[in-house]
């Protein structure tokens, strides 16, 4: 029987990611297998988890997912000693609406699986009102459980003293307080952290956030802490349908952001990927049947992307025949043209007429849910589909046809509809789900 952890937070930046990583390590070491997960639509997160634990992380979404899916990818999971979900923002943050099964809030994934909270507090500019907020956290939702806390970034031992009493005073368990110490600092960029894979000494500095941590943390009061788990015997749960049977998909720093839980269910129904990569002047391989471009930084490379010509020619070759679809960074570049943050445009794929600017950074945030006005890869007119946009680029101009109706999780009517022409079609959205 495993045992389960949800490591969340009063507010996004306090540390969650860099504990939940330290954590894992820290046990892994011991000798545990340790088996992570991302709550919310986070695709930046889970490569760190695989870092830190040797095992694939996935998400789950309460807004974007049924039960069954959620079931059915935590069940993976059943084999380890200790499971950790990484929650997103705050503890109770999410959406005003409810989607499938909650609003994508981490407390609805703590709840469902009856897995105890450990709250990752930041006291810095406050002493006792730590105290207060850990202890409204505690109280707010029936179904959801506090473990304890983790103090971060204290400033002092009397600091540490003087929020120390004020939790025990409330009844709420310290499992340790983490002095400041810059040298486990996750680098960020506008979108989150900087990569995983970008990273070449990501192994060593999880090393040493697992020391520091192991210095600072009680590791067998915070592992007793978990709640014990069976995980539940479900039918594949995954919604999702391939876009094709051989998928020809951009890999690479520039085409990176896709949902892991994504690949595989492509892989379980039988399809093939075939990475390429873009940033090398590649092409699609000619014997796939779809060619698939997925978020990330084109912004960052677009002189480079503009500069391959054997790539851009290269897809508009496959496009003449076979489906090409771009989600968000992917759109973009399937689009005419792309400017750079300092004004600077540059010539993309061709295939669409989306032009967009990142000179005038504008940041659209949020769930999306889109009925599709015609057919894109894997998915017929009328598909109802579930994702997650996230993107700071300006639309200088959408001209080709429509591609679906997009809403907001609050079911308002969105601008970014995505588009097609011919055998290509683009989103600004990063699918996670067909609805139910």
């Amino acid at each position: 029987m495993a045992a389960g952890l949800v490591i969340s937070a009063p507010a996004s930046g306090v540390g969650k990611t860099t504990l939940t990583l330290a954590l894992a390590r820290a046990w892994r070491n011991r000798g545990l297998t340790v088996q992570c997960f991302k709550s919310g639509p986070d695709y930046i997160d889970p490569a760190f988890h695989a870092a830190a634990t040797g095992r694939a992380s996935v998400n789950v979404d309460s807004w974007a997912m049924g039960s069954a899916t959620i079931a059915h990818l935590v069940s993976r999971g059943a084999d380890a000693d200790i499971v950790l979900a990484e929650g997103s923002m705050g503890l109770f943050d999410g959406v005003a609406a409810r989607g499938v099964c909650g609003t994508g809030a981490t407390a609805d994934i703590a709840e469902m699986l009856g897995w105890p909270v450990v709250l990752v507090i930041d006291p810095s500019g406050q002493a006792q009102t730590a105290a207060a907020i850990a202890a409204g956290l505690r109280d707010y939702r029936a179904g959801v459980r506090l473990a304890g806390v983790v103090l971060n970034r204290v400033a002092s031992p009397r600091h540490e003293d003087l929020v120390r009493r004020a939790l025990n005073e409330a009844g709420i368990k310290v499992f340790g307080a983490l002095p400041r110490h810059a040298e486990i600092s996750l680098p960020k960029r506008h979108l989150g952290l900087v990569q995983a894979e970008e990273q070449a000494e990501i192994g060593e500095l999880i090393d040493e956030a697992a020391r520091f941590v192991a210095e600072h943390v009680d590791l067998d009061a915070v592992l007793h802490a978990a709640g014990k788990w069976s995980p539940q015997a479900v039918a594949n749960g995954l919604n999702v349908t391939p876009p094709g049977q051989r998928i020809a998909l951009a890999r690479d720093a520039a085409f990176s952001f896709v949902y892991p839980h994504m690949l595989e269910a492509w892989r379980a129904a039988g399809a093939e990927i075939v990475p390429f990569s873009p940033l090398a002047d590649e092409v699609p391989d000619a014997s796939a049947d779809v060619c698939w471009l997925p978020g990330g930084y084109p912004e960052l490379h677009a002189g480079k992307i503009a500069a391959n010509a054997r790539f851009r020619s290269g897809l508009r070759a496959f496009a003449e025949t076979r489906p090409v679809h771009g989600e968000c960074g992917g759109y973009m570049v399937l689009g005419a043209g792309l400017t750079d943050a300092d004004g600077i445009s540059h010539e993309m794929a061709g295939l669409l007429g989306l032009e967009t600017s990142f000179a005038k950074r504008r940041m659209h945030l949020g769930y999306r849910l889109a009925e599709l006005a015609a057919p894109m890869p894997g998915h017929k007119p009328g598909a109802r589909l579930r994702g997650h946009e996230f993107h700071y680029s300006t639309i200088l101009a959408q001209p080709d046809t429509p591609l679906a109706v997009v809403h907001d999780a609050t079911g308002a009517v969105i601008a970014e509809t995505g588009s097609r022409r011919g055998h290509a079609t683009g989103t600004f959205f990063h699918l996670i789900a067909e609805d139910w």
